[in-house]
């Protein structure tokens, strides 16, 4: 389903986790919905819109499979 909204221009609509730290000590939120992750700004309390880089997100999906 979410292949054919991103197909027809309907993107993810974002439904973000608790914010988290990486391991350089970056904050981080994951969409709960098709796992893109963004920095989150601490002090600001949102997030700034930028990616984080892929190594974060290949992180998380290997935590998330099954063993």
């Amino acid at each position: 389903m979410n292949f054919f909204r991103q197909l027809l221009g309907q993107g993810c609509t974002h439904r973000f986790s608790w914010p988290r730290i990486d391991d350089q000590g970056r904050h981080y939120q994951i969409c709960l919905c098709c796992g893109t992750v963004f920095e989150y700004d601490w002090e600001l309390m949102r997030r700034t819109g930028r990616l984080l880089a892929a190594a974060v997100q290949h992180a998380w999906h290997a935590h998330t499979l099954p063993h």
